[in-house]
């Protein structure tokens, strides 16, 4: 059978494999839909839907936490023909206003916590579709469906979409300045989905959580998207802090996560064998532990055990890191991920120890998410694996990478001139990422053009690199950012882990677990100058953090110094903490200046 070329067509395909298997469910499975029901509801959302009016070319948003609901109401929009995206449920009214203006959107389906924020945006929406309540002015999911004409023809609509139609916009969460909302056809998002499992197979039935935003266009492809088109079980987290239970629950069969998760799951891992209470179990973890740790040195430096560390390994991971994985829920993963930002190799080789193999992947929205990655057997430790088959690379004279193929987006919506500014007239989009690409054709991501520091010697520094190597030294650290633009030295400003004050505080009988307490701890700032010496040692001498600042604050996502995706927003942060950075640089530090725990080494 030829492949799909629509996601409603692929949609249709899989959820005819086997009608009874659950495709989406709760964690621990008190809500479950088969795709039988799935489907169904997806033929009802589509004939209300298409009673409003909506049809091929509009736009509908959703907007909603990680749940079961979700799915058939996102896909019930793409079986009209309709555009549907999500937006991030941290949005203000004005940023609200904005993504809706620029969709163009006559309705949003939303939880009933949102709809006042949606109403404040000042958006002329037609009709507000409530999941979980019935505000006044609104509907219910339960009237939309029965709004439905019965004359609807479901099949010739979903069957009238072409590969050229928009699928969905993803909103960049850009640096500075609105988001870009990029188009992304039907045609790019299967030639992702196909090519993506040709290099990382998956089968219809495999387990994974959704836990990132549905507005994250990671979050998108490998939950939504790849179930369209490979038929996997999703298991909708909607709160983060479940994510460790949600594993426990369904040993997922194909996993994926930002670093800063991976990092939190080792920290985790490290601080249940610290305080083990039994004594023979937490000498059995240690002993298992430093093998582990062997190994994940071995494939760091790029050897192999000999036959005796080999044999050693193997006795460790039957009696005890074969049960640690077990008990994490990730001991039937056939392949796990890291992307959206460098993963420390520290961290790659942690979990390549245990057992766990993790492949990095490299991409961003432009190109319909991920564009680069290989299998585990085939990874490099330190690349982000190779192009997808179909895609072609360049590396120009300034180091930026450009790359050409079905992946590339369609446009910035109503943006030709950034449009312009990405997509060359020889269909190469520049991505802004300096990247290297070794003879087999790996690739490695040195770090953001625009973000690259030259020192006052003329130096050309990672900032991300930098920041990366020392967070993967302290999981006290949620944020960091690294000065160093005309500097004769590099400096950070440090912000606390927002999830691990609570814990720390406690652990240590501290009353106050606010970031303005914890940044004058001495004990904290002892820990962080510990974590940033540790990190230094692993840097050049040249790059190594010689002061550091802890911000009495939490930052969080969608502020004014991060995106929602996590990414840094430099130049703001230049600008809000000026005062703190010329303190960084004083001759004589002020009281909450602070250096490293020890002199490094350099390199």
């Amino acid at each position: 059978m030829d492949e799909p070329n629509t996601s409603c067509a692929a949609f249709q395909r899989v959820a005819a494999i086997d009608p009874e298997a659950v495709a989406v469910r709760s964690v621990g499975g008190t809500q479950e839909l088969t795709w039988r029901e799935y489907g169904a509801q997806v033929r009802a959302v589509a004939g209300g839907l298409a009673a409003l009016g909506v049809g091929r070319g509009d736009t509908v948003a959703l907007m909603m936490a990680n749940r079961v609901e979700f799915y058939p109401l996102e896909v019930g929009a793409q079986h009209t023909g309709a555009t549907a995206f999500s937006v991030y449920n941290t949005l203000s009214a004005e940023q609200l206003r904005y993504v809706f203006a620029n969709a163009g959107n006559r309705v949003v389906i939303c939880e009933e916590q949102y709809v006042e924020r949606v109403r404040a945006s000042g958006v002329a929406i037609e009709t507000i579709v409530c999941v979980d309540g019935a505000p006044e002015g609104t509907i219910g999911v339960e009237e939309l469906c029965g709004r439905a004409r019965p004359d609807f023809d479901f099949e010739a609509t979903w069957r009238a979409i072409g590969p050229e139609d928009i699928v969905t916009l993803c909103y960049t969460s850009g640096t500075t300045g609105n988001p870009k909302g990029v188009e992304i056809t039907h045609a790019s998002l299967a030639f992702e989905c196909q090519a993506y499992a040709s290099v990382m197979p998956i089968e219809f039935g495999d387990r994974i959580t959704s836990y990132l935003p549905t507005a994250h266009m990671a979050d998108r492809v490998t939950a939504l998207y790849l179930q369209e088109f490979c038929g996997t079980q999703i298991t909708v987290v909607p709160d983060r802090t479940q994510l460790p239970a949600a594993l426990a629950d369904v040993h997922p069969t194909i996993w994926g996560a930002v670093p800063r998760v991976w990092e939190k799951l080792k920290a985790a891992v490290e601080f249940s064998v610290a305080n083990e209470s039994d004594q023979a179990r937490k000498a059995a973890l240690t002993w298992a532990l430093e093998v582990a740790g062997r190994k994940a040195a071995a494939q760091l430096a790029g050897t192999s055990l000999d036959d005796a560390q080999a044999a050693e390994w193997a006795k460790a991971d039957e009696l005890v890191l074969s049960k640690l994985r077990a008990k994490l829920g990730l001991d039937q993963l056939k392949w796990a991920l890291s992307g959206a930002a460098p993963v420390p190799p520290e961290t790659l080789g942690f979990f390549y120890g245990l057992g766990i193999p993790i492949s990095e992947v490299w991409g961003m929205s432009e190109l319909t998410c991920i564009a680069s990655v290989s299998p585990p057997e085939q990874a490099r430790l330190g690349t982000v694996g190779k192009l997808l088959p179909g895609l072609e690379g360049m590396v120009a004279e300034d180091g930026e990478f450009l790359v050409r193929g079905p992946l590339v987006m369609k446009r910035y919506r109503d943006e030709p001139e950034k449009t312009a500014d990405a997509l060359d007239d020889k269909g190469w989009l520049h991505t802004g990422d300096i990247i290297t690409v070794d003879a087999q054709g790996y690739l490695r991501v040195v770090d953001r053009k625009k973000e690259l520091i030259i020192n006052a010697a003329g130096k050309n520094m990672s900032p991300a690199n930098i920041e990366n190597t020392i967070k993967a030294a302290t999981p006290l650290v949620g944020a960091m950012a690294v000065i160093g633009d005309n500097r004769p030295y590099n400096t950070a400003l440090i912000v606390l882990d927002a999830e691990s004050a609570g814990p720390y505080a406690a652990q240590r009988g501290m009353a106050d677990a606010s970031a303005a307490a914890l940044a004058a701890d001495a004990g904290v700032i002892a820990d962080i100058a510990r974590g940033v010496a540790a990190g230094n040692a692993k840097l050049s001498r040249v790059e190594q953090v010689k002061r550091f600042l802890i911000l009495p604050t939490f930052w969080e996502p969608g502020g004014d110094e991060i995106t929602l995706t996590m990414k840094l927003r430099r130049k703001p942060i230049a600008e809000k903490y000026a005062d703190q950075i010329e303190r960084l640089y004083s001759p004589t530090p002020a009281a909450d200046v602070h250096e490293p725990a020890q002199p490094v080494p350099s390199s």
